[in-house]
Order: C-alpha cells, then sequence, then structure tokens
C-alpha cells in the first residue's frame, strides 16, 4: 500500500473511544508467535492501557497480524499516541518481520454499540483463528486475552468475563 488509510479527525480516537484495531505485518510475513512473544505482547499491552489510559476487552495474536479493542477510560485516553506507541515498543520483539505502513481501524459508535456492532466486533476477533482453521474452539488459542491494567486474574475464557469486564471498567473509568 503506497498511501495513508483514512483516518477519522483525532477526537473520534480520544476520551472513552471504543476502537477496533488490526495490525498487520508487511507482505504478511509471520510474526514470532510463542509464550514468549506473547507475554512480551502483554506486558507492553499492560503498559500502554496504563499510560494511555486504556482497558482491552479482547485482543488476538493470528501468524501474520492481531486484533487488539481499546475503549478509553479517561477524557485524556489517546488511541493514535498508544497504537503508535506499542507499534514503536513491540518491533523490537518482531524478529525479522516488520510493520505495514499503519494500522486498520474502525470506531465504533455509540449507535453501532446500541445496534450490537460492539458484541458482533468482539465475536469477529475471537473466532479469528476458528476461522483460519487453527483451532476448533476459540477458547483453546492460547494467544488471545483480555488486560485491564490493575486486574492480572481478568480471564477472557471465564463464563463471568463480560460482567466481571464491565464492572471493572466502570470502576476504572474517570470522566
Amino acid at each position: 500500500m503506497k498511501g495513508k488509510l483514512p483516518r477519522l479527525p483525532k477526537h473520534f480516537y480520544c476520551g472513552l473511544a471504543y476502537v477496533f484495531w488490526t495490525h498487520t505485518t508487511e507482505n504478511r510475513q509471520p510474526l514470532p508467535l510463542s509464550q514468549i512473544f506473547h507475554a512480551n505482547f502483554r506486558e507492553l499491552l499492560c503498559h500502554t492501557c496504563a499510560r494511555y489510559q486504556l482497558a482491552t476487552p479482547v485482543y488476538c495474536l493470528m501468524p501474520d497480524h492481531f486484533h487488539i479493542f481499546w475503549i478509553g477510560q479517561s477524557p485524556e485516553s489517546d488511541q493514535l499516541r498508544a497504537t503508535k506507541f506499542f507499534r514503536k515498543e513491540l518491533t523490537p520483539h518482531l524478529g525479522a518481520s516488520h510493520w505495514q505502513r499503519q494500522a486498520h481501524d474502525h470506531v465504533v459508535t455509540s449507535d453501532e454499540r446500541e445496534k450490537g456492532i460492539y458484541q458482533d466486533t468482539i465475536h469477529y476477533i475471537l473466532q479469528n483463528p476458528v476461522r483460519a482453521g487453527i483451532v476448533e474452539d476459540w477458547r483453546t488459542y492460547p494467544y488471545t486475552g483480555a488486560l485491564i491494567p490493575g486486574y492480572p486474574r481478568l480471564e477472557r475464557t471465564a463464563p463471568e468475563f463480560n460482567e466481571q469486564f464491565w464492572k471493572l471498567y466502570q470502576h476504572t473509568i474517570s470522566t
């Protein structure tokens, strides 16, 4: 891709925004998927979420890209800056691979959230390794998760995850 992907104005990515991000490697080069890469990813994700005041209800690492859904926790949350920081910090862990010039994003508007698009997006992310034929059940895929800084026991596969996530999210937001 020669040019930049279109972006909405900056304010769409700030504050309590819901944004679905896809980060793809250049020419679909493989990510070095492993427990170590996943641990590095989670550590950098935790730092990024703390620094830019974000919650992550879901992420999924795939062989040549990853999906991440971020929700702002504060009027000061800035997902464009967070994305730039996260990609820069994760780059040394990519091995021989490189990022495409720009991540793809979809800002999930309040109208879309009311129509259930938020849940559809979460389902899409979780089902990615199933659609790719890697696993039969997303719960068995080792490279998915969720993260809210300060809550290390938040488990995406737990039956009570949705209730727990939203309770913690409401507890952590500042307005």
